[in-house]
């Protein structure tokens, strides 16, 4: 993510008072807002991924989280469900796990000596997707109906997920040994691709000094989590999220940014229409966060690199030369000219 995702500030009222909706718009996106001070509580830094994973809620969008071990990926997702009082599951991925281990299967009732259908974790408002890039294709794939759609279908029957719905998955960026790099189109369902680096040294000496001080990991209500939103505020969210104005001169902006990407000499594969749009919803997402009910081409650029960095394709000349898609993406952004 870009540092522009670490310097949200809580915002004042909607600009639209007059909507009879406001206030209560205005209500949910502070208790939204007041999730970062509680997972703050668990975790230190990785400001960046928290606001990734709160526009991709509000956007009913997913997020493909990076980092080596021990970056806290998995407990910023447990300490988030925990904030936001919805249901979350784990899967840990590994290459004997089976598309039914997801997505449920059906199975033999004993009593009514039928075949009835055991859900899987699929069915939950947050999945957490633990090194998702340790299971074969086939398995991954079971995953892009439910992400796109927010459904699955099984024995000939779609039976809808519940809502708000967000899938949540972490890879290692540094073992390679055993895993199977996720295709082109799994990617393309994730909204934002987050980054969780290793925290700066001020930050790790808070985390030993908590760590001396009692804190459990694995128990986030102790460390005095509560939650402080629900389903219910982030639908509130998304439907205000829906009324930020997007004017034509940033629409074109998002456009341009796209096809500069197509026409990079260093990149195989460029931003598709789909990646475009994405980048829309983010940064639709992010001005409402920021307390705004329209889009300035301050809020692309902050939501561009973690919505477009996983769509692109380096070149195998490029790749040789120690090319970085970030560094191409930022390449390209920067021969756009920001409108006025």
């Amino acid at each position: 993510m870009t540092e522009g995702l670490e310097k949200l500030d809580q915002p004042e009222g909607l600009t639209r008072p007059a909507q009879v909706d406001a206030r209560a718009h205005a209500e949910a996106r502070e208790r939204l807002l007041a999730v970062r001070h509680e997972v703050g509580k668990a975790v230190v830094g990785q400001d960046a991924a928290v606001s990734g994973l709160l526009v991709a809620l509000l956007c009913s969008g997913h997020v493909l989280m990076e980092g080596v071990p021990g970056t806290a990926k998995t407990l910023l997702v447990r300490t988030l469900a925990s904030s936001l009082s919805v249901q979350t599951r784990r899967v840990q991925f590994t290459p004997d796990l089976m598309p039914g281990d997801i997505t449920g299967s059906l199975v033999i009732d004993s009593k009514a000596g039928e075949l009835s259908f055991r859900e899987g974790p699929l069915f939950t408002n947050l999945l957490l997707a633990d090194e998702i890039n340790r299971t074969p294709p086939k398995t991954q794939s079971a995953l892009l109906e439910a992400m796109e759609e927010g459904q699955v279908s099984a024995d000939g029957v779609t039976r809808p997920l519940p809502r708000p719905f967000l899938v949540a998955a972490t890879q290692n960026p540094i073992e390679f040994e055993g895993t199977y790099p996720l295709p082109e189109a799994q990617l393309d369902r994730f909204l934002l691709k987050v980054q969780l680096p290793i925290p700066p040294r001020s930050d790790e000496i808070t985390i030993l000094t908590r760590h001396a001080e009692g804190f459990d990991p694995r128990d986030v209500v102790g460390a005095g989590v509560q939650p402080v939103a629900s389903g219910a505020d982030i639908e509130a969210g998304q439907a205000a999220v829906k009324q930020v104005q997007v004017a034509p001169e940033v629409a074109s902006y998002i456009v341009d940014i796209a096809r500069a990407t197509r026409d990079s000499p260093s990149l195989s594969l460029g931003v598709s229409p789909r990646g475009a749009t994405a980048l829309l919803r983010a940064a639709r997402a992010w001005a409402w966060l920021s307390g705004r009910d329209f889009v300035t081409p301050d809020d692309v650029k902050a939501l561009a690199q973690a919505s477009l960095v996983h769509r692109l394709g380096l070149r195998p000349e490029a790749e040789l030369e120690g090319v970085e898609v970030a560094q191409v993406l930022a390449s390209a952004i920067a021969s756009v000219p920001v409108p006025r």
